[in-house]
């Protein structure tokens, strides 16, 4: 075996510290110091005879080399964890709750799903979805994963970015295409609550004026907007990656006009003192970051 992998103690410390950016914190999940996580990370850097870590004054981000090993580690840990529950049992019951936005759940992570099953049949997938960006605390569900779709500046947690998106206006796919962007200021054009300036951002992108009034039809949730777009109800703005799975899924609507940069990106959420990751909620986290790179490399957004 490679004398660089003898300790194993300094690979556990810097899966924790590469997710956690923050020394302090990966000493709390770990019961160590800061000062002990700050050595175990050098020493391993020394062992390694490369640096893993940019460290600055108040942040902590990691080199390219440490990204690419911090994933090669977690996946390594990862296995090691399974291999132990599966020869000699697991302490907790391996099912996961996972909260995530409701029109995210319904149109693109549910469909994915039978994915992470076929992989890890031996994980159960309690799927809980809520309709706002900020869910108020819910005593009954106790999320293991959590992801949210927004700026990325809550407070009752760290969040990881997952995401890049876009959003793009979508009509019936038996409607006749707008022929330039202008045209679909024509409408009937649909809002989504929550995100009403959608449109006039979407025009002023374009240099097209609006006005609120343009819009016929208001709907809570992008599901609802996406139903009403099959249904010839007008056009809508949404997430580029839901009009696009939506589209291979059956679904009776299509691309309605280009792309356009949207300021929202989906964030996995970690939530302080909630202890060491339990292996199949690492997998989970993992499989996440894999299939939203995925989609994006497959799309070019």
């Amino acid at each position: 075996m490679d004398e660089r992998l003898s300790n194993l103690t300094w690979l556990r410390t810097f899966e924790a510290a590469a997710r956690l950016l923050n020394f302090t914190e990966t000493g709390q999940e770990l019961g160590l110091t800061q000062t002990a996580v700050s050595l175990h990370i050098r020493s391993l850097e020394a062992r390694l005879g490369s640096k893993l870590f940019y460290r600055q004054a108040r942040r902590l981000e990691l080199t390219e080399i440490g990204q690419a090993y911090a994933l090669t580690v977690r996946r390594a840990l990862g296995d090691i964890s399974l291999a132990t529950t599966r020869l000699f049992g697991a302490e907790t019951a391996r099912t996961l709750t996972v909260r995530v936005p409701v029109s995210t759940a319904a149109l693109w992570l549910a469909h994915l799903l039978p994915d992470f099953a076929t992989r890890h049949p031996e994980i159960n997938i309690r799927l809980v979805s809520n309709i706002w960006t900020e869910p108020e605390p819910r005593d009954d569900v106790d999320a293991d994963v959590e992801i949210r779709l927004g700026h990325g500046n809550w407070e009752d947690g760290s969040a990881l970015q997952l995401s890049q998106e876009c959003i793009v206006p979508v009509c019936a796919a038996g409607a006749a295409r707008p022929g330039s962007v202008a045209e679909l200021l024509q409408g009937p054009l649909i809002h989504i609550l929550g995100y009403e300036d959608h449109w006039a951002r979407y025009f002023a992108a374009h240099k097209l004026p609006y006005a609120n009034e343009h819009a016929r039809f208001s709907v809570d949730t992008t599901v609802s907007a996406l139903q009403l777009v099959a249904g010839g109800g007008g056009y809508a703005t949404v997430l580029a990656r839901f009009a696009r799975l939506s589209i291979a899924r059956g679904m009776g609507i299509a691309i309605a006009g280009p792309e356009m940069p949207f300021q929202q990106s989906h964030y996995l959420i970690r939530r302080p003192a909630r202890g060491p990751l339990r292996p199949e909620v690492q997998l989970f986290e993992d499989w996440l970051t894999e299939i939203f790179a995925r989609s994006e490399d497959e799309t070019g957004s």
